[in-house]
């Protein structure tokens, strides 16, 4: 209840700060926010916290001399979103955030292009309006994109390697996807690789490597089991072949188990592929996790990426690009006007429509316990 008023307090403060704001302040924005915001269930709660990452950027925001105008709005899975489009204050918004729901796009997305809106979709959807609506800002993107961002990435940092494939025999794993089409990349090629086997003895395992490359160790699936089993592995495999080179690529979900798995990651010169990196160790990232808690009276949920940050990412660049370019604002990488926390935003045009976010990147754990990022 604490945290519901802070909302209505927070938005009223920050809606009153508009009318000392000049007609032609540049540094002027309308936000919306059509989200499911309850505490209903696992969605209202995961929205509600990113909302409360937006609250906490407009404060921030206002602070350097912005004047937000926001409006949220609770839409939650069984409504009707053409009731809510009936408010006047949704027509007056430069930027609205959502909405959760696939069914709800279309009929938001053909408001928001009827009325020159910017529309940020900031989550999973299956919707294809993105084709034809140049309002849509989209930031999620789909398996097929990654997968060939993935792919691209490895062709260009390991050509010159020697990729080894194990097979964890994991049934219900999904990763076959990537690892089938990355070895029909290195096929065509012509770029040798080895597959071999969790199962397999010690010597049979070890013949998969070769001492005249790095070898890159690919894992056909993300499952944590299998990941502690191939560690064993390789660290019998050092005793027999002491001073051979190697390098692990691994899934996004391999960031889950960083907290315990961070020497191994080191020691094997891990890369992981993600569009998000949550840095428990950065300053600027505990720091909004203690005003957060500071606020709301809670911690943040423990969810990779972390809901709360993304809002706060996610309302810092748009609110900062809107305010600097209006209209014109795209979200390219030529127009990049803030240094994110945790979840980067690049989006560049689909054919006729509107704009997806293309950022992605490697995070790489280096054999001195540090760790960069590497952005394409």
């Amino acid at each position: 209840m604490i945290s519901f008023f802070r909302y209505i307090l927070f938005c009223l403060s920050v809606f009153l700060s508009t009318f000392t704001a000049t007609a032609d302040n540049k540094n002027h924005v309308s936000i919306g926010i059509i989200l499911p915001l309850h505490q209903a269930d696992g969605d209202g709660k995961r929205m509600t916290e990113y909302y409360r990452g937006m609250l906490m950027a407009f404060d921030q925001l206002k602070s350097e001399g912005y004047s937000i105008d926001v409006h949220a709005w609770n839409v939650n899975a069984d409504a009707d979103i053409r009731t809510t489009l009936l408010d006047e204050h949704t027509a007056k918004c430069d930027i609205i955030f959502g909405p959760l729901y696939s069914k709800q796009v279309k009929p938001l997305a053909d408001f928001c292009q009827s009325k020159n809106i910017r529309l940020v979709i900031p989550f999973s959807i299956s919707d294809t309006d993105i084709a034809s609506n140049k309002s849509i800002f989209q930031v999620y993107q789909d398996d097929t994109r990654l997968l060939n961002a993935t792919l691209n990435a490895f062709l260009e940092r390991f050509s010159k390697c020697h990729p080894v494939f194990v097979d964890c025999n994991d049934a219900s794993s999904k990763k076959g996807v990537f690892t089938m089409a990355l070895r029909r990349q290195l096929e065509a090629k012509g770029i040798a690789y080895n597959v071999t086997n969790l199962k397999s003895d010690d010597e049979a395992f070890a013949k998969a490597f070769t001492k005249e490359k790095t070898n890159v160790v690919i894992l056909n699936t993300a499952r944590s089991p299998e990941l502690n089993e191939a560690f064993t592995k390789l660290e019998r495999f050092d005793q027999l072949r002491p001073g051979t080179p190697i390098s692990m690529f691994g899934y996004t979900e391999w960031l889950m188990y960083a907290p315990y798995d961070f020497n191994h990651f080191c020691k094997y010169d891990t890369y992981i592929p993600t569009t998000f990196y949550y840095n428990a160790s950065s300053t600027a990232t505990t720091a909004l996790e203690r005003s957060y808690r500071s606020w709301f009276h809670e911690p943040m949920q423990q969810a990779l990426p972390r809901f709360a940050i993304t809002g706060y990412d996610h309302a810092q660049f748009f609110v900062r690009g809107y305010a600097k370019y209006g209209r014109k604002f795209l979200g390219s990488k030529w127009q990049q006007v803030y240094k994110f926390l945790q979840s980067p935003l690049k989006f560049e045009p689909v054919e006729k429509g509107g704009r997806i976010n293309s950022s992605f990147q490697l995070i790489h754990y280096l054999y001195n316990g540090n760790i960069e990022s590497i952005a394409y």
